[in-house]
């Protein structure tokens, strides 16, 4: 006996792309035998696993009031939501929330019937509506996700001293927050096997000197104080120290090289 023409309803296939139990036995073998639905519930299956796949610590956020007028057009609502509109939420409202939403809820334009004939990709936005992604947060967790941006203020070609023929480079950056980072690259791992290498900025004159830390391989990133001043401490010295509990510059260098802008 052939299917009605009809077709499953929309919000049925969302529900099973979801995972819930759902629909009747009827509806069941309908997807199974209409190609059109089979696909429509595919395709909305694949929306659900990229909402989930930005993992429990995704940040999320509201999308910007236009994002939901163009929801509301695409979904056939009687008045898209203007920019004085509330955007839809993106995480489980709290209590306070819930009580102010279910006094405003006659200022909520109601959402008409879709069309069955409606176009994919109506159906595949409203089902994205349906599981959060239209919102944005599959993108913030990407943009969340992104390298912090630097800019380099400063660097220095270290060259060896005597009794070593090791080289290298260093930069500062300056992160987004105002933060500085001196990077520190040599090419070959230059420690002894008893000792250790540790990043320092001196005065050109040697006369003061700052430790940032102990270089672990031939790399490092070293968080510079905030009120260190990059003209008195000018100079990028890693050295070679011994496990004598001394603190002090061992006095052995191994590059060395004068920041410039």
């Amino acid at each position: 006996m052939p299917f009605d023409e009809s077709h499953v309803d929309d919000d049925l296939l969302a529900l099973l792309a979801l995972g819930e139990t759902a629909g009747t036995t009827a509806d069941l073998a309908h997807i199974e035998e209409c190609e059109r639905c089979t696909d429509e519930l595919t395709s909305l299956r694949d929306v659900v696993g990229l909402a989930r796949s930005g993992g429990a610590d995704a940040v999320l956020v509201a999308p910007a009031p236009q994002v939901w007028d163009r929801v509301a057009a695409e979904l056939g609502l009687a008045a898209p939501a203007s920019a004085s509109s509330p955007a839809p939420r993106t995480a489980a409202p709290s209590a306070a929330d819930a009580t102010s939403a279910s006094s405003s809820a006659d200022t909520i334009a109601p959402v008409v019937p879709l069309d069955s004939r409606r176009p994919r990709a109506g159906r595949w936005i409203a089902a994205a509506a349906a599981v959060g992604l239209v919102v944005g947060g599959g993108a913030t967790w990407w943009i969340a996700n992104q390298p912090d941006p630097t800019t380099v203020i400063a660097t220095a070609v270290l060259e060896p001293l005597p009794g070593w023929d090791a080289t290298g480079s260093a930069v500062v950056e300056t992160l987004s927050d105002g933060s500085r980072v001196l990077v520190v690259d040599l090419d070959q791992s230059a420690s002894s096997d008893d000792g250790f290498r540790e990043v320092w900025l001196l005065k050109p004159d040697v006369s003061g000197l700052v430790s940032l830390g102990t270089l672990d391989g031939s790399s490092g990133r070293f968080d510079l104080p905030a009120g260190l001043d990059l003209d008195q401490f000018s100079v990028v010295d890693v050295s070679e120290e011994q496990f004598d509990g001394d603190p002090a510059h061992s006095g052995d260098s191994i590059v060395r090289g004068p920041l410039e802008a």
